[in-house]
C-alpha cells in the first residue's frame, strides 16, 4: 500500500469514528479500530470493537442500519472525490488480543 493509499484509510477511518461518536446511542461503547480497503478502493470495512461484548449485535445492527448515513458524512466532512461503500464488522482480531492480554495478567 503506497503513502497515498494510506492516508486515504485513515481519513476514513477518523471520519467513521467521528460518525459513530456522534449518532450512538452511549448504550455502549463502540470504537473503530482498523480499515481496509478493497483492491479496486469500491469498499472500505471499518471493524469495530463494542463494549460490553453483550451489546456487539445491536451494535453491529445499528451500525449497519446508518451506513449509507456514514458514507454520506464522510463525503461531506473531507475532500474525497468518490467515497467507496461502507461495512462495518467485528474486530475479532482486537477480541482475540484482548483474550490474549487477559491470559497472560492471569499468571
Amino acid at each position: 500500500m503506497n503513502d497515498r493509499q494510506e492516508t486515504l484509510l485513515q481519513q476514513l477511518q477518523e471520519r467513521a469514528a467521528e460518525f459513530v461518536s456522534l449518532n450512538s446511542n452511549r448504550t455502549s461503547l463502540i470504537t473503530v479500530t482498523r480499515a481496509e480497503m478493497s483492491d479496486k478502493n469500491e469498499k472500505v470495512t471499518f471493524y469495530v470493537s463494542v463494549f460490553p461484548e453483550d451489546a456487539e449485535g445491536p451494535a453491529i445492527g445499528f451500525l449497519m442500519r446508518k451506513r449509507g448515513e456514514c458514507k454520506q458524512y464522510i463525503k461531506e466532512k473531507s475532500r474525497i472525490q468518490r467515497v467507496p461503500h461502507v461495512e462495518f464488522k467485528i474486530d475479532d482480531g482486537e477480541k482475540n488480543r484482548q483474550k490474549v492480554d487477559e491470559l497472560l495478567s492471569d499468571k
